[in-house]
């Protein structure tokens, strides 16, 4: 989990000092079975150039950052 102990507003709309992140394997896949389950999409999917973001609501009001890493290849390695 991240936190934040200032007066960042990162973790808007929820109303916690912390967000759940959570890593997954292909955000395409996740997004259909969000959605096919009526959960809203508070903003993304975004895309980086470490991977795609999106960022959901639990029902308890906590917000969720989801994150399908960039694979690593010879074209992108550092």
């Amino acid at each position: 989990m991240a936190g934040t102990g200032g007066g960042s507003d990162w973790f808007s709309p929820s109303q916690s000092r912390f967000m759940i992140n959570y890593r997954v394997d292909n955000m395409a896949a996740m997004i259909e079975q969000l959605t096919a389950n009526g959960v809203d999409l508070l903003k993304g999917p975004e895309y980086h150039e470490n991977g795609v973001f999106l960022w959901i609501m639990d029902p308890e009001g906590n917000k969720i950052e989801l994150w399908e890493p960039m694979p690593w290849d010879e074209n992108n390695k550092r």
